[in-house]
């Protein structure tokens, strides 16, 4: 089911499922929740997007802290799954780097690989305007060769004043080494000196209204300004890592396992368990007992001084154990810890929704809902489904053979297996639901209140009526029109679509065995 309610407004990407579990798309954004509703809301898509949505089975997304980061993870997911509907471009490999040659004259230019040992790369760009900006920045600035081979002679760049022609010998090795050394700073982030020289120089163009040159300069300051933008996503390593973070809300524990492969963002892996003591430790021995480690792992706090002995046996050689706190490493667990939220805490934001909609005094953690399946009167059953703190929670699930009433009658039905369910409870002192849902109308929704009233039990109950997909509570003589692009009501609708489902299971299974008896 495509949940669009729940999809946040951050950066990220989204990863379309087709009925078999298979990666189809991969796409980014710099809105996810803009980007995939607009894939089902949209009417007028080419014939490729039609096939492509009317493939979509369930969707998955991966939150990024800026689109910088989503475009590049895109890339990596699309190399690493080939989704049927994403353009195949083979020769596209991987985004441009900068590349510094390790000559007596380096000589700095682009590379679409980074394999040879003779170099220094930077990157990887995702912009080519902004990465050709910072490398017309370091010829103008350290006045850096772009040559292949050296001339003999003194080209045109010399004569332009953005290249110091060691060709000819008019820079000594040492002075074009302090300026590949400068270069090579501001290429790792240590820009700001040089952006304080050029905004004093732009100012000075400023005063003398040369504003195009301003302008120019202007320009250069902010590809520098980009260039500083780390990537958590992709960074050339030759380890593999691993990046785990937790939150706990109330007893439960939600996890997530970001798998790090040579720098790039491989896969994520949820898990959600109940809280226990030393439940990390634990986790960890489970994790890897049947995968192979990385050779780093980068975890929110410090772990039993055993574990990495234990891990450096399950991978044969020595495993690292990170605790970052600041840098580049403490960021990306940090962006686990925002995938973490997106994960599991909106089903929370479904549950908080939900109260303030029906106006209900508890959060409404845990809700049962009912329905009614029949095939022309025969066969008659009914369904309760129960979700616990926005998730569904199946081993919880009921099934009902109608006993009472003759003939079709949902009224009646509806009021007798309401009945049974919470005459029960209260006999074996169990507890009660939060909320009770009604598939139905203000009929049901009455013959429900009669059940529960007779029983004296006071759990808020709602009824919602597909048709118009209008919430009915009692007291109120018209119907509530809750937002239809609102939490509220989708989580609504997706507890009725699972009753509904779970009943007309039950009454093909009945009819089922009818036919063969």
């Amino acid at each position: 089911m495509i949940d669009l309610a729940t999809v946040p407004h951050n950066p990220g990407c989204y990863l379309y499922y087709d009925e078999a579990g298979t990666i189809i798309y991969v796409g980014k954004a710099k809105d996810l929740k803009k980007r995939v509703t607009s894939y089902f809301t949209k009417k007028d898509h080419d014939p490729k997007t039609r096939n492509l949505v009317s493939a979509i089975v369930s969707m998955d997304v991966m939150v990024t802290n800026t689109e910088t980061e989503a475009l590049l993870l895109e890339n990596n997911l699309i190399k690493k799954h080939q989704p049927k509907y994403n353009i195949d471009l083979k020769d596209a490999k991987r985004y441009a780097y900068i590349e510094l040659t390790k000559e007596p004259f380096p000589r700095i230019g682009i590379a679409r690989r980074t394999g040879n040992n003779d170099a220094t790369y930077f990157g990887p760009f995702v912009s080519a305007a902004g990465r050709d900006d910072v490398i017309r920045v370091i010829k103008r600035i350290f006045l850096l060769r772009s040559c292949k081979k050296l001339p003999k002679r003194a080209c045109l760049r010399y004569h332009m004043q953005t290249c110091s022609a060691p060709c000819v010998g008019a820079v000594s090795q040492e002075e074009y080494q302090k300026s590949v050394e400068k270069s090579v700073a501001l290429l790792k982030g240590k820009r700001s000196e040089l952006v304080a020289a050029l905004k004093t120089e732009m100012a000075e163009q400023s005063g003398r209204q040369e504003y195009e040159k301003a302008l120019a300069l202007r320009n250069q300051i902010a590809a520098i300004e980009r260039l500083a933008e780390r990537q958590h996503v992709e960074r050339p390593r030759e380890t593999d890592q691993d990046v785990i973070a937790y939150t706990i809300s109330g007893t439960t524990i939600y996890l997530l396992v970001f798998s790090v492969e040579k720098g790039l963002l491989a896969n994520k892996q949820e898990y959600s368990f109940e809280s226990r003591e030393d439940f990390f430790d634990e986790f960890l021995v489970l994790y890897y007992a049947d995968r192979t480690p990385p050779s780093e792992l980068i975890v929110p706090h410090e772990v039993d001084e055993a574990m990495a002995g234990y891990l450096s046996e399950q991978k044969g050689r020595a495993v690292q154990i990170t605790v970052p706190k600041i840098g580049e490493k403490k960021k990306l667990l940090e962006l686990v810890e925002k995938n973490i939220e997106h994960a599991f805490l909106k089903q929370d934001l479904k549950v908080k929704d939900l109260q303030a909609a029906l106006d209900l005094p508890d959060p409404p953690l845990v809700i049962e809902c009912f329905d009614i399946s029949h095939l022309a009167g025969t066969a008659m059953v009914g369904s309760m489904v129960r979700f616990s703190a926005g998730l569904a929670d199946k081993k919880n699930y009921r099934r009902f053979k109608i006993k009472t009433v003759e003939g079709i009658d949902d009224f009646a039905s509806i009021a007798e297996i309401v009945r049974r369910r919470y005459q029960r409870l209260i006999t074996e002192n169990a507890e009660l639901p939060d909320l009770i849902i009604i598939d139905g109308g203000k009929g049901q929704l009455s013959a429900a209140l009669g059940a529960l009233q007779a029983l004296d039990c006071a759990v808020p109950v709602i009824a919602i009526a597909k048709r118009e997909e209008e919430v009915y509570m009692p007291g109120e003589s018209l119907p509530r029109r809750l937002d239809e692009k609102g939490m509220a009501l989708r989580y609504i609708q997706e507890i009725r679509n699972e009753a509904h489902r779970f009943a007309i299971t039950y009454n093909r299974l009945l009819r089922k065995k009818k036919l063969v008896g």
